[in-house]
């Protein structure tokens, strides 16, 4: 499976931006797909992620209500909607993909696939 992330950019506090993780290869084994983040000098976090089939969602508090993931199935793609960013929303963010079946949380911190990262950048 190969993912390919895109969509970073500069932005200022209080704009929108949206990620897209386009998914190619042996699609079919992939359970669900997730977005983590790194910020300089941090460990990488888990941001959202969502079942590949089904509708199942999963955020980290600290983007609840302002991050949508959704997924386009025709493409093989999976968004990341971002509203209301805050400087400390700076980081790559990588898209990966999970093969095993997570209940509840959907994707584990050691996913099986990984896209490149995207860097967003939010200033003040």
């Amino acid at each position: 499976v190969q993912l390919q992330a895109s969509g970073g950019g500069l932005v200022q506090a209080g704009d929108s931006l949206r990620l897209s993780c386009a998914a190619s290869g042996r699609t079919v084994v992939v359970t669900a797909v997730g977005w983590f983040r790194q910020a300089p000098g941090k460990e990488r976090e888990f941001v959202a992620a969502i079942s590949w089939r089904g509708g199942s969602t999963n955020y980290a508090d600290s983007v609840k209500g302002r991050f949508t993931i959704s997924r386009d199935n025709a493409k093989n793609t999976v968004y990341l909607e971002m509203n209301s960013l805050k400087p400390e929303d700076t980081a790559v963010y990588y898209c990966a993909a999970e093969t095993r079946l997570v209940p509840n949380v959907l994707i584990t911190n050691t996913p099986r696939y990984w896209g490149q990262g995207t860097l967003v950048t939010v200033s003040s």
